[in-house]
């Protein structure tokens, strides 16, 4: 079913605007540098303007029987989180940061009231694992290993991995999550920022495949994937052609997906 021509939550799906990437970024700004009205005025416009980006994520959970308007007021939580904490001074895109965080809300919620229930003691575990991995960004700027996330809640690692997997659903890493028109976002593209409940048996084995990768392979993938660049701007900061970057990301594509 397609969101983008029906009305959800009394909001008529059709007329929401859509903002510029620059128009974003400026809403951002005020946000952080604005007066009180300013901020406020900026973070509603914000908000209003990325519920297409709402839609665009809530649509791969269809199919499960669940409300549709539940699903956007989830989704809209997590798009609330991720104006709220989004860093300006990082270079990406919003998009690339909110839509994990959406997708991250929206798990969270379908997990909770899920039919199959997971056991209290691994759902304990896994919750404690996420804080920790969260606390341990905050302190750090960068990503725990499973190694780091054991000795700080002093847990064997094999426990954290069989509860981080036990709440997580399976899902390609190849699945588009979100399309501006331009470029389309994977689940692949969001490995590197995610919310803190991915699946950490396909990451380790990602990180194996990217690190046999060559220099400039790694470069491509770093400015496609984890800077949110398109192949345009790739390919004019690497000095060749948008069709060769083109052929040599789908060349690497294939290589990592051999390799998983």
């Amino acid at each position: 079913m397609l969101y983008n021509k029906v009305e959800i939550c009394g909001v008529k799906t059709a007329e929401l605007p859509v903002l510029s990437e620059r128009k974003k970024q400026a809403l951002l700004k005020t946000m952080r540098e604005g007066s009180p009205s300013e901020r406020k005025n900026a973070r509603d416009e914000m908000i209003k303007g990325n519920l297409r980006l709402v839609l665009s994520v809530i649509q791969r959970f269809a199919g499960r029987g669940e409300n549709p308007d539940d699903l956007f007021q989830v989704g809209c939580i997590g798009l609330i989180k991720a104006i709220d904490n989004f860093n300006c001074e990082k270079d990406v895109r919003f998009s690339t940061y909110g839509v994990p965080m959406i997708i991250g809300e929206l798990r969270r919620y379908l997990r909770d009231y899920n039919a199959v229930r997971v056991s209290r003691s691994l759902r304990d575990t896994a919750y404690r694992a996420m804080q920790a991995k969260e606390s341990f960004i905050l302190k750090y700027d960068r990503e725990p290993t499973v190694e780091e996330i054991a000795k700080e809640l002093d847990i064997p690692k094999e426990s954290i991995v069989i509860a981080l997997e036990a709440i997580v659903e399976p899902v390609s890493l190849y699945e588009p999550v979100y399309s501006d028109g331009t470029d389309t976002i994977y689940v692949m593209d969001q490995i590197g920022d995610s919310g803190g409940d991915e699946n950490w048996i396909d990451e380790i084995a990602l990180k194996e495949a990217i690190h046999s990768l060559g220099e400039r392979e790694k470069r491509i993938l770093a400015l496609r994937y984890f800077k949110g660049r398109t192949q345009t701007e790739v390919a004019e900061e690497i000095g060749i052609s948008q069709a060769q970057v083109s052929r040599l990301e789908k060349t690497v594509l294939k290589k990592i997906k051999d390799e998983l």
